[in-house]
């Protein structure tokens, strides 16, 4: 009876494992996704709770849109808006979508965003998460920046960022910014391919003296202005 008993277990155990490493070998939606339509650039971010949506014409350096917010669902997912460039009465509203992923490829019926997408990267990396910003260094002092409806968000995939200046409880949009980046020996570089409020930065590349600690990522370096900077961002998701 008790090697009837240990033989169950041991096949409970053989099955768990194989389910869960099924589980993990799905093509998730989680990652960065491109899509090319009528020449211009479409570029999807999605990290555990959070995702953007963003068209720029990256050879004429020009920014067209973007949204985003929060999301929810496997299949059938649910978007909530929390900004969005071209429609600010649409923040705070929820809409749904059918996502189908195979092969790499996202296909989403139901949305105003392109159908089909490819996949850049699945995510992954110290820096894959939603981050907004809580303190800055002003005159030798850091300055803690409390959570607020109004709020810099930046988010990270496995090879891709973007930023964006908002408030979620007004609709406004004050900026955003994005492109690929590299995180290695505590060096965070980015190479920006769209930018909202100023097309000249396009093309350009930033490098920070970058730092995990915790839920806390401290970086410094110079914006692209060319001043000094130091920033904590707290992770979100």
């Amino acid at each position: 009876m008790k090697l009837f008993a240990k033989s169950l277990l041991a096949l409970a155990c053989m099955i768990f494992i194989v389910a869960t490493s099924s589980a993990q070998e799905m093509p998730g939606l989680r990652g960065a996704w491109k899509a090319e339509l009528n020449g211009k650039t479409h570029i999807l971010l999605i990290t555990n709770k959070h995702y953007t949506h963003t068209e720029y014409d990256l050879a004429g350096k020009k920014f067209i849109q973007s949204n985003g917010g929060t999301w929810s669902g496997v299949n059938d997912v649910e978007l909530k808006a929390e900004f969005n460039t071209t429609d600010k009465a649409s923040v705070g509203s929820s809409s749904k979508i059918k996502v189908t992923i195979a092969d790499d490829k996202l296909q989403l019926t139901g949305s105003s965003m392109p159908a089909a997408w490819q996949r850049i990267d699945a995510g992954g990396g110290a820096l894959n998460a939603t981050w907004r910003i809580s303190g800055r260094e002003q005159n030798g002092q850091l300055h803690d920046i409390p959570p607020s409806a109004r709020k810099t968000i930046k988010i990270l995939t496995g090879t891709r960022f973007q930023w964006a200046a908002i408030n979620t409880a007004t609709g406004e949009f004050f900026g955003t910014g994005g492109g690929t980046y590299t995180f290695k020996d505590g060096k965070y570089t980015e190479s920006i391919e769209f930018f909202s409020r100023d097309s000249s930065r396009v093309g350009m590349q930033l490098s920070f003296e970058g730092e995990v600690k915790g839920n806390a990522w401290h970086h410094r370096g110079k914006s692209s202005k060319g001043d000094p900077i130091y920033e904590v961002w707290t992770k979100e998701d």
